[in-house]
């Protein structure tokens, strides 16, 4: 009989920290590191939550890594979706169209289940925004895939010092016409530029009272984070579908010097030279089916390729649920479809929405000293046979296909969320292959 091997609790910590610490080397995958060209039969090594190297076959693989067999596969950056509404984040009530002081960060629910489903979808940073039914909804949040119990466990600082944006909108969805909120295009802007107006004079007090130590001053909620935007620390994601609407978001940017990145903009391939010659990043939304309002009728699936091919700094997010965050890599593939580079759809689901959120330093390439987000898949990105089979957020496994709970969330509809999960997942393997 043979004999248990018990081991001090102290020695057994020091080996497990030990193997975590231990380097990580993916081999024979075609790697798509976005910031050069793809590596057939490609390397890459991860330790401690950063990669170390990125190469072809003959990268030199340190001799105590742990060593995984990627033929076959595809290895590409983590995705970020530049606009989600996952956790239940809220945001300004019905008190006033302007709510610039409420926080999504206060809002969601950092075990929520749909978070599951995004690991799913290979995404590994979320822009998570209030919804866009105020002028000004609140600050957004950007969001790690981390493993959490509490918000804390998920944020992101990016290089600008801020974890999060402003969610700003306009056209039909603030216009409600009601006590505080607008009921004209014209209106809405006018209520915007008021605000602004009075963040510029609060910023006069805040920097005349740092300089003079005698002046006093009284802090003001609403306005501390628009002066933050208007120090360009904070970018403004503006919710805008129109053509007029997306002029009307880029004038205001142009009149109180703040930076924006447009959202939807379903209209914007009718006005791609004017957002390319303000130099505004675009974050757009694909969509199958295009309906349910009236102002993004003239939505096409060709305005990733109208943007890109003039130069504007185009993204991608699903505004989930309105899209599912399971299929955003579906969504740059009908980008593809409607004319829209490959390459430059690959860059639109990683390093532009990084920059968008002023966190390109960290994310949305392979390269050395970056964080080890990545994801693991069976085939070509825009393949409809593809899936992602692993997702790795800061070096750490957060999704695997081969785990039947992952799986369900991958397959799985509402009724995975539900507390029948276990009995759903014990026919996932009829239902996922199919």
């Amino acid at each position: 009989m043979r004999k248990k091997l018990f081991l001090p609790i102290g020695l057994l910590l020091c080996i497990i920290v030990h193997a975590q610490d231990k380097p990580m080397a993916f081999k024979g995958a075609l790697i798509y590191p976005i910031n050069g060209t793809p590596i057939q039969n490609g390397t890459l090594i991860v330790q401690d939550g950063k990669i170390i190297a990125v190469g072809d076959a003959n990268t030199k693989i340190p001799a105590d890594a742990i060593i995984t067999d990627a033929k076959g596969k595809v290895i590409m950056p983590g995705i970020v979706d530049t606009h989600s509404h996952l956790g239940g984040p809220e945001g300004g009530d019905n008190s006033a169209a302007l709510n610039p002081d409420t926080r999504a960060f206060d809002a969601i629910n950092p075990t929520s289940d749909g978070f599951k489903k995004a690991l799913a979808g290979g995404l590994t940073t979320l822009n998570i925004m209030p919804g866009s039914g105020h002028l000004m909804s609140g600050q957004t949040v950007y969001v790690k895939m981390r493993e959490a119990k509490v918000m804390e466990d998920l944020i992101i600082v990016n290089e600008k010092g801020v974890y999060g944006g402003m969610k700003m909108a306009n056209g039909t969805n603030p216009m409600r016409g009601t006590t505080g909120f607008p009921g004209t295009r014209a209106k809405s802007a006018a209520m915007d530029r008021d605000l602004f107006v009075k963040a510029q004079e609060y910023k006069k007090k805040m920097e005349k009272a740092v300089k003079d130590s005698s002046k006093t001053f009284e802090r003001d909620l609403r306005l501390e984070p628009l002066v933050e935007v208007l120090q360009g620390k904070r970018v403004v994601h503006f919710h805008t579908h129109k053509e007029n609407d997306i002029l009307t978001a880029i004038r205001l940017s142009k009149e109180f010097g703040f930076r924006v990145v447009l959202h939807h903009v379903s209209e914007g391939w009718k006005v791609y030279d004017e957002i390319a010659k303000a130099g505004v990043p675009c974050s757009i939304i694909v969509i199958e089916s295009p309906g349910g309002k009236l102002e993004a009728m003239d939505y096409s699936s060709a305005n990733g390729a109208a943007l890109s091919n003039a130069g504007v700094l185009t993204g991608f997010h699903t505004d989930d649920g309105i899209t599912d965050s399971r299929l955003l890599i579906r969504a740059a593939a009908m980008a593809v479809r409607a004319g829209m580079n490959k390459d430059k759809a690959l860059e639109a689901l990683t390093i532009n929405g990084a920059k968008m959120l002023d966190l390109s330093s960290r994310i949305g390439s392979l390269e050395k000293g970056k964080d080890a987000d990545f994801i693991i898949l069976s085939g070509d990105p825009f393949s409809v046979y593809t899936k992602v089979e692993q997702t790795w957020v800061e070096g750490k496994k957060r999704y695997d296909i081969k785990n039947p709970d992952d799986k369900a969330f991958l397959f799985g509809g509402f009724k995975v969320y539900s507390t029948e999960r276990e009995e759903y997942m014990n026919h996932d393997d009829e239902i996922g292959n199919q």
